[in-house]
């Protein structure tokens, strides 16, 4: 059984925790906030290049185009995004469980290859130590988060894109919806997706004058939609990891103050308890000692 002292040892150590978990609940808010912000100012830029690129280009540009066109998957890169530290609930986990079930569900079954690109600590020792087929691996990015970072990324899977090393390109990514929520997506980079129905979207386009013509500025804008993506994602993961430590070091701070006050309850029961047996020793030894001068 625990003495009081053990119990008072363990008191002091919760809160020291307590104390830490505080401290990173804070910091990890006041970067969110920022993180947060930057999200919010990259989707419109994001979403309107995407929107862009699926407007612009007619059925005969997208069969000719490389970037659009996808053939028989052979070999596929998969680049997985996840911190580089821990302490943020099960962010990582929920990224690498659905990179590894894209793995196994869609590739292994139709005998695709692939190689993982792993952006983040967290990624790259999960795949590395399991011995799987990993390409590269890319650390401390988001200590000090640039758009450099994206531009690593992109062009690297637009090269080897290109020269036909990989047949298709995915991003696995959390995305940062609200402070308490975040949404694991898997998302194909190359070969670029659109909407089916374009010749009929494209209707709406037709009044409108090209400079120096649609076909430039649509070639014009494919790498910058690539690289758009892949740091919108970068953005997203960086939010959403913030959020989700944020709200884990919260709940770790609620639950050590719950664990001190059992603690508190526990050790004041044991005081309670030895200071009745101190008070019957002495009460007997008294009536031992008055029996025996009798």
């Amino acid at each position: 059984m625990a003495t009081l002292r053990d119990i008072k040892r363990r008191i002091v150590g919760v809160k020291s925790t307590q104390q830490i978990t505080k401290a990173m609940k804070m910091v990890a808010a006041a970067r969110l906030r920022r993180a947060q912000a930057n999200i919010i100012n990259a989707r419109p830029y994001a979403d309107k290049i995407a929107s862009m690129i699926s407007k612009l280009p007619t059925s005969d540009d997208l069969s000719s185009n490389i970037y659009f066109t996808s053939g028989e998957v052979k070999n596929v890169a998969l680049v997985v995004i996840t911190a580089d530290r821990g302490l943020c609930g099960a962010f990582n986990q929920n990224i690498i469980k659905e990179a590894e079930k894209y793995i196994i569900e869609e590739l292994k079954p139709n005998h695709i290859k692939y190689k993982i690109y792993c952006v983040g600590k967290k990624s790259a020792d999960y795949f590395v130590k399991r011995e799987y087929d990993v390409l590269k691996t890319d650390t401390g990015l988001f200590t000090s988060l640039s758009y450099s970072s994206a531009l690593k990324i992109s062009d690297i899977s637009i090269l080897k894109f290109l020269d036909k090393t990989f047949d298709k390109v995915v991003l696995v990514y959390n995305t940062f919806i609200s402070i308490i929520q975040q949404k694991v997506v898997l998302k194909q980079l190359l070969p670029i997706l659109v909407d089916e129905n374009l010749e009929e979207e494209n209707v709406d386009d037709a009044d409108y004058i090209y400079e120096p013509n649609r076909n430039y500025i649509f070639e014009y804008l494919i790498p910058k939609y690539l690289k758009a993506q892949v740091w919108r994602a970068l953005l997203e993961s960086n939010a959403a990891e913030l959020s989700a430590r944020m709200t884990a070091m919260d709940n770790a701070t609620t639950n050590a103050e719950e664990m001190i006050k059992s603690l508190n309850l526990t050790y004041n029961k044991e005081r309670q308890a030895a200071i009745t047996k101190e008070i019957l020793e002495i009460v007997s030894g008294a009536n031992a000692l008055r029996a025996s001068s009798q």
